[in-house]
């Protein structure tokens, strides 16, 4: 089945998304580095549109600006160009069926980016700029992935792309440079909510008490007080900052404090949470206000040591937050998507995505999403992006998703006429749930 032949579907339900650029780079080196997870450019002689995730532009997107699938990049650029950047992002936004858009307000920095898009980003905090180090890189002391801002090797290969177009990311400088998030979702027709970064709301925290322990523990308790009311979620990216080899119980008064101290007076000014204890207080912060928590897994960006962000190491915090009856959504997942399901198999509570994964799996992204629903009960798939930065990200996840939903579908013992309804499911109704859109 092809995904002309689908079943129709609801308007999707982008569960995990970012921001995208007000105005996108305009030559292919500049564009490129949008298309891939690493901070580098790419090795000499190479790019990073030949890879999976660049042919599904090609694909998936030159259709969209009036261009036959596969355009190369120049023609694509210079065509995008032309048309200009609102009537481009409002082509492939549109293009891609999405009507509800629940966006991770830790990307990018600056300002209160998510305001319109019903309540305070962050809960109030606010984000810190990128440092410039003594060796060309960037330092990342932000959000939690590694910056796609080039480091000084790019003039190795061939120059280092301007910065006026996109500037670096999680750079307050650069508040501007970014779509809002009711405005994306508005000039499509949509609607978007917001979705909270822990780590965020911790280190805004931080930068308000100084060395005050019990000033930084009781606003960090407001903070997420304050986005509970204003967040459909909440999401984690401990992945990242220390893995998911976490203790599974909540952390006891006196070791909160303790790790809380110690953070305070060790930490750089801007600096990121990595401590585990006060990892472990995050997220039993947000799994006690009721709202979903989503939690990274699987692979990412260079910032991340793969196997400490295996989902089955979360098995043990999983069966401790049971009884809070909290939805955990897993994103991502790839390569354990199978690891995944099965935690989705035998925990109510557990749910998963495969956002990044489809992006950048290209046609084996039929079979991924087959191999998780071989355990993974049709109810708690979930569909997403995990778009960031290019709106193509956005219709390339889409276009993907209902690739490899036509796929997997005809891989299931369901008779036909089942079709429509597990479809439906996995594109909107499983997240109206989660999420209580509706």
């Amino acid at each position: 089945m092809t995904p002309d032949e689908l079943p129709p579907l609801p308007p999707l339900v982008d569960q995990h998304c970012h921001r995208v650029l007000r105005e996108v780079p305009t030559t292919v080196a500049e564009f490129e580095r949008w298309l891939a997870e690493s901070p580098h450019p790419p090795a000499a002689g190479t790019s990073y549109f030949d890879s999976q995730l660049g042919l599904a532009v090609r694909r998936w997107c030159a259709p969209a600006l009036g261009l036959p699938a596969y355009a190369t990049p120049d023609d694509y650029l210079r065509a995008r160009t032309a048309l200009g950047a609102p009537e481009a992002h409002h082509r492939l936004l549109a293009a891609a069926g999405i009507g509800t858009f629940l966006v991770d307000t830790g990307l990018p920095a600056g300002g209160a980016a998510s305001s319109d898009a019903g309540g305070p980003s962050n809960g109030g905090g606010g984000w810190t700029d990128k440092r410039r180090t003594g060796n060309g890189s960037w330092a990342d002391d932000g959000p939690g992935y590694v910056d796609r801002h080039p480091d000084g090797r790019w003039a190795a290969h061939g120059g280092r792309p301007s910065t006026a177009a996109t500037p670096p990311r999680g750079s307050n400088d650069a508040a501007g440079a970014w779509v809002g998030v009711g405005e994306m979702a508005a000039g499509v027709g949509g609607t978007a909510r917001v979705v909270t970064r822990l780590e965020c709301l911790a280190e805004a925290a931080a930068d308000r008490a100084g060395q005050d322990t019990d000033a930084f523990l009781a606003g960090l308790a407001k903070a997420i007080g304050a986005a509970r009311a204003t967040s459909v979620a909440f999401k984690s990216v401990a992945a990242y900052r220390h893995g998911l080899q976490l203790a599974p119980e909540p952390p006891s008064r006196a070791e909160l404090w303790t790790a809380a101290e110690h953070w305070l007076l060790t930490r750089p000014a801007g600096g990121r949470l990595r401590n585990p204890v006060l990892a472990r207080h995050l997220l039993w912060s947000a799994v006690e206000t009721g709202l979903p928590l989503q939690l990274h897994t699987g692979f990412g960006d260079a910032d991340l040591r793969l196997h400490r962000a295996d989902p089955a190491l979360l098995t043990d915090f999983v069966r401790a937050v049971g009884p809070t009856g909290g939805p955990l959504v897993l994103l991502h997942c790839y390569p354990f998507h199978r690891r995944a399901a099965h935690l989705a198999a035998v925990h109510p509570q557990v749910h998963v995505d495969l956002g990044l994964t489809l992006s950048h799996v290209g046609t084996r992204a039929g079979a991924v999403l087959a191999e998780t629903l071989e355990l993974a009960p049709f109810g708690k798939v979930l569909f997403s992006t995990d778009a960031y930065g290019l709106p193509e990200l956005y219709l390339v996840g889409a276009r993907q998703f209902r690739q490899a939903l036509a796929e997997a579908l005809t891989q299931l013992a369901a008779p036909r006429a089942e079709w429509p309804r597990i479809a439906a499911l996995l594109a909107a109704d499983n997240a109206r749930r989660v999420y209580r859109l509706d």
